[in-house]
């Protein structure tokens, strides 16, 4: 069991060793004693970063409750916190039926025989490792300008603490807590939806490289895991025909397609399943948090620093929601131009039994493939614009609210 986790993609691999390294991953084939250390020592983890720090912030809201600026100035953290935890406890809760989606999924990425094939995994490795480094980058500028950002004895962010943390050590003692838990958990954050971005740009991929299998349907090179069969399967120039032997190897090749094609889609089904009421809650969390940031903003004026951060972090919620709009959005995309494919290939030199294949293949495909938050949206950019407009007016109505008192 090492400590880097192997995948195809990176971002993947990097999210599953730091999950892991947090306590939140248990390496395969880990069991008894090891299994249940490594269990307390995920939870010791948790409490660090997450468990005291929302008890410490309900009770902060309780307590000020009323008070729309100091409420804002809890509440955007609060949330993210409490989405955080609730994505911790979804993976901690699915992790085996998430690794046999990771599993199976790499499987396909690594068989990949094709120049053309290998190039679509590695731009699939490549738009991920992206998206993720800019995530951190974002996390990283937000967190720093939140731990730079106050003043003297003054913490980073709103909490209520059952001592005083105006003295010395208190305060240097909760301030340093703060900033770790932030950073560490921001970053963890950051991974967890990478993670599920990640593994949908995957089923992606792996729709790609059907489409890639049946538009090549007659070209050995392109086969998806097949032995070769030592059998051109080119149409005879002067007919335009396949031989019987031949149109029994198209045969075979199709229904390696169908199936791949089918495993996808189960893939999909799967990430539904597993991500879809985390994904719903996180829509719904940043719905709020994207208002309540975007008030506190405006209200950041004499703070150059805190203004700064504030707006990274505006950008970095709105970022985390777009990332997991675009990749459900182009999955829905890419599993409509399967069909396009399956039509690319010399199917004119086919006998009747596998044109009608063809056409089913091709009528299946045209059942877009979707994954939803909560079965109440899709992911697709139109959600995402919506989720905008949706926090745009309830910034408008809290500072109508705010202005009346």
């Amino acid at each position: 069991m090492g400590i880097v986790i192997n995948n195809s993609i990176f971002s993947i691999r990097l999210s599953l060793t730091v999950l892991s390294l947090a306590g939140f991953w248990s390496p395969e084939g880990m069991k008894g004693g090891r299994r249940l250390l490594y269990n307390c020592y995920g939870f010791g983890i948790f409490m660090f970063l997450l468990g005291t720090y929302l008890i410490i912030q309900i009770v902060d809201l309780y307590l000020i409750w009323g008070n729309l600026p100091l409420m804002t100035g809890t509440a955007f953290v609060l949330f993210t916190n409490l989405a955080h935890a609730t994505k911790v406890v979804n993976i901690l809760a699915r992790k085996n039926e998430i690794q046999n989606i990771i599993n199976n999924a790499d499987k396909v990425l690594t068989r990949a025989r094709s120049a053309e094939g290998r190039e679509i995994v590695r731009r699939c490795d490549r738009e991920t490792k992206v998206q993720q480094l800019m995530f951190f980058f974002l996390t990283f500028i937000t967190t720093t300008g939140w731990a730079s950002s106050p003043k003297k004895n003054e913490l980073p962010l709103r909490a209520w603490y059952p001592y005083d943390t105006r003295k010395s050590p208190a305060y240097e003692m909760t301030y340093c807590h703060q900033v770790v838990a932030i950073i560490v958990a921001a970053f963890l954050n950051v991974c967890k939806d990478t993670l599920v971005t990640s593994l949908i740009a995957q089923c992606r991929c792996r729709l790609r490289l059907v489409g890639l299998s049946l538009k090549n349907l007659c070209n050995e090179e392109y086969l998806i895991g097949d032995s070769p069969s030592g059998i051109s399967l080119a149409p005879s120039p002067k007919t335009l025909t396949l031989t019987p032997v031949q149109e029994d190897q198209v045969k075979t090749r199709l229904r390696a397609c169908v199936m791949q094609h089918q495993e996808a889609l189960k893939a999909a089904q799967q990430l539904q399943q597993c991500f879809s009421e985390p994904t719903f809650g996180q829509f719904a969390v940043s719905l709020v948090i994207i208002c309540v940031t975007a008030f506190q903003l405006i209200s950041q004026t004499s703070n150059l620093v805190r203004l700064f951060s504030m707006g990274t972090y505006l950008l970095n919620m709105t970022f985390q929601v777009f990332l997991y709009c675009y990749q459900g959005h182009q999955l829905s995309v890419e599993s409509e131009e399967v069909a396009g494919a399956a039509y690319e290939f010399p199917w004119y030199a086919c006998g009747v039994s596998v044109r009608r294949s063809v056409i089913i293949l091709m009528r299946r495909c045209r059942r877009v493939t979707k994954i939803t938050a909560g079965g109440f949206t899709t992911l697709s950019l139109a959600s995402f614009m919506a989720i905008i407009k949706s926090s745009y007016s309830m910034f408008t109505l809290l500072q109508q609210v705010n202005e009346r008192n």
